[in-house]
């Protein structure tokens, strides 16, 4: 009887311990609660007759993700075919032919390449919670380094932005009245992620 309940200490010790190593090192992946987070991407005109054009603002998603608090890695993953053209003051069937371009063949090609991914490689925690970011992001069958910060807003929430040039990942921005009006080939991705 004593020996059992002395196994039964000892073990009941070992697994405190180790429950409270595994949270003081935090040796565990975090989902990204997709209902809860939100991502952004606005798109910009340029061009002498921008002043007819349109800035745009796009819904897009996070379909899943993690962040793992010991390997101090994320990864988010879009689907390009759910991403949404917002713009509520244009008028339906010129926000739908926004769309379709976007999702077309000119630009995200959402049939040939259904998948946005980033998936980090480093992550510098400097001052203030401002964290510095690189990784890899994979966009219209292509891979390419991307970095930018976001700010660790509590222990489950993370702000921040980051800019992606089209024509890094082989997409030509969009040009109409023969070019004197563009898109931006610089766009901007701003993100609240919620664990």
């Amino acid at each position: 009887m004593i020996h059992n309940n002395l196994s039964f200490l000892v073990l009941t010790s070992i697994s405190i311990v180790a429950a409270a190593v595994a949270h003081q090192t935090g040796n565990h992946n975090h989902a990204i609660d997709v209902t809860h987070s939100k991502m952004t991407v606005y798109v910009f005109k340029q061009g002498i007759f921008s002043f007819a054009a349109d800035n745009h603002e796009i819904s897009a998603p996070i379909a899943s993700g993690a962040f793992n608090d010991a390997s101090m890695t994320i990864d988010v993953s879009v689907d390009a075919a759910k991403m949404k053209v917002l713009d509520p003051k244009l008028p339906v069937n010129r926000r739908d032919q926004v769309q379709a371009n976007m999702v077309g063949p000119q630009v995200l090609d959402a049939v040939k390449y259904p998948t946005i991914s980033f998936r980090s490689t480093a992550i510098n925690v400097g001052e203030g919670n401002v964290w510095t970011v690189t990784g890899n992001l994979q966009l219209h069958g292509q891979s390419h380094p991307v970095n930018f910060q976001m700010t660790k807003v509590d222990a489950t929430h993370f702000q921040g932005a980051a800019m992606v040039r089209q024509s890094a990942f082989g997409i030509t921005p969009i040009r109409i009245a023969g070019g004197t009006v563009s898109v931006k080939d610089d766009v901007k991705i701003v993100f609240e992620i919620a664990l």
